[in-house]
């Protein structure tokens, strides 16, 4: 971590074994995605009525779903709130140190983050507020993919198919 206290530091430049440790850790935040992807689609449903559905309890394909407790709430809460915000932090640190136009870096940081925290408040806002917010939750959503693709996306393409910087004008 001291590395990436130099504003010079680029994964390009890595050591190998460090481009390797990296690219392990971006492996399974893949392999995390894709059972994320899974979860939402095939358990929760890719839609705002839902999303709704199974934070608020209601019917869904001929069968009751009954609201989610306070308890699961905490502990969906729980989870992401430490797990995500972890892998986030990791991912950014990483785009930083990447070739990746700065407008890019700001946006898939504030995306992932603001994501992440819509995800968090979402379920509960869903439950105990009002089923519209099953809209929030699918713009998390959507954040939270978007900006992971970029957070994982230029990092390994830094570290092992790096050509020319992509910079953009600061602005």
């Amino acid at each position: 971590m001291k590395a990436f206290s130099n504003p010079a530091y680029m994964l390009a430049n890595a050591r190998l074994e460090v481009r390797l440790a990296y690219t392990g850790f971006l492996a399974l935040v893949l392999v995390g995605m894709a059972t994320m992807a899974a979860f939402q689609w095939a358990h929760v449903g890719p839609l705002p009525r839902d999303i709704a559905i199974h934070f608020r309890g209601g019917e869904r394909a001929g069968a009751m779903v009954f609201p989610k407790e306070f308890r699961e709430l905490v502990e969906l809460t729980h989870a992401h709130a430490f797990v995500m915000a972890t892998v986030y932090l990791i991912l950014a640190h990483l785009i930083i140190a990447t070739t990746a136009p700065p407008r890019v870096k700001v946006w898939s940081v504030v995306a992932g983050f603001g994501g992440l925290g819509g995800d968090v408040v979402g379920p509960w806002l869903i439950r105990y507020v009002a089923g519209g917010f099953a809209y929030l939750q699918l713009l998390a959503w959507i954040a939270q993919w978007g900006s992971l693709a970029v957070l994982v996306y230029y990092p390994l393409r830094d570290m092992w198919f790096f050509t020319e910087p992509d910079d953009e004008e600061d602005s």
